[in-house]
């Protein structure tokens, strides 16, 4: 079957688009950065300091776009620092791809993350090593940022998740460099790690100013939620990025390659089996909100200001969901290259800080 033939599924996606009104001030605020960090060039021109995207590729990513899309309700500071925070995420990526996976220099990999764990320190004011490339100058950066008063609490569980979802990419480029496509289980808690959606609650926690209350933080049903909106974000990518990934770049972590490999079918019975499963963390998601969450609230006891802090959260949660959609739908960075975005499939369906869990519902 070739690229061509594929059909990619439209996923289900209940919550409507909102865009966060400061959206038009990201994009030159953004460039700026991008370029004190290295991460842009200056024109479309080749230089020395071999930056990670020229202005075309920058803008052609739309990160803009993803960061109003995912967080409508954040103030602009907010929106700023959560859109620094995304073009860095995409910036390792891409520089991450370039260097290491299109050569399969595993050593290399290994060497600039160990690098890479310095800039995350799990105490303020800790000593960072001189950046060296536009990577650590944008992670060096945003550790003097990303924790303001009201998300202090959250240095341990966000570096953390950094560091996990950088040493993920070691991982990745091992699983391809020998053919191990990961088993499917193990695929599911990997892929939070591999997408950073472990630092997607924290977003949303930028985005609302809500926390989910400490009484039900660590129960059964929150984490269980957590799970469900982590995986979608993930496993849906794996869908709109499929054929970037597997065709273009030959990787083999990829939920329709896990898939395919693990049940012996087809790719496109593979893609249509990813997005069932999809479909189903997302139904689960709904689930636990509508029928699983409120008897939890009320056994809690949780007053009024946690049940409106809670629902604050959960609506930044969907919005987060939403958004993410969005842009996996309309993004010219999941084309192939030197292609447009496959057709997909009508459907019916609307368009538009993690401590260790307890097993106590």
């Amino acid at each position: 079957m070739t690229v061509q033939d594929i059909e990619l599924p439209l996923l289900r996606m209940p919550f409507p688009v909102r865009v966060n009104p400061y959206l038009p001030a990201l994009r030159e605020e953004a460039e700026t950065w991008a370029r004190e960090t290295g991460m842009l060039a200056d024109g479309d021109a080749p230089t020395a300091r071999r930056p990670i995207w020229t202005r075309s590729q920058f803008h052609a990513m739309a990160v803009d776009q993803l960061t109003a899309w995912t967080l409508p309700d954040a103030s602009l500071d907010g929106l700023r620092l959560n859109h620094r925070f995304n073009l860095w995420a995409l910036a390792w990526d891409d520089y991450f791809a370039a260097a290491f996976k299109q050569t399969g220099d595993l050593a290399g990999a290994q060497a600039f993350t160990v690098r890479l764990h310095a800039f995350l320190p799990q105490e303020p004011g800790a000593w960072l090593p001189e950046p060296a490339n536009a990577v650590e100058r944008g992670l060096a950066d945003l550790q003097h940022h990303l924790f303001p008063p009201s998300l202090a609490h959250w240095r341990p569980a966000l570096n953390g998740a950094l560091a996990r979802y950088i040493d993920a990419g070691v991982q990745e480029l091992a699983n391809s460099l020998t053919g191990r496509v990961p088993d499917l289980i193990e695929y599911a808690q990997f892929r939070r790690e591999s997408f950073a959606a472990y630092t997607a609650p924290y977003s949303v926690e930028l985005s609302t100013g809500a926390r989910i209350p400490d009484r039900i933080r660590r129960s059964r049903t929150v984490c269980a939620l957590l799970d469900a909106f982590m995986d979608y974000m993930g496993l849906a990518n794996d869908i709109a990025s499929y054929q970037r990934e597997v065709h273009d770049e030959h990787d083999v972590n990829n939920l329709v390659v896990v898939l395919g490999t693990s049940l012996g079918i087809n790719v496109q019975d593979a893609m249509d089996a990813a997005a069932d499963l999809v479909t189903a963390r997302l139904r689960h998601f709904e689930h636990l909100v509508q029928s699983e969450l409120p008897p939890l609230v009320q056994r809690a006891g949780l007053g009024h200001g946690e049940r409106t802090e809670l629902e604050a959260w959960l609506g930044g949660a969907r919005s987060f969901l939403s958004g993410l959609h969005a842009w996996y739908t309309g993004a010219p960075r999941y084309a192939p290259l030197g292609g447009s975005i496959p057709e997909q499939r009508t459907s019916t369906a609307t368009t538009p800080a993690l401590e260790r869990c307890s097993p106590a519902s």
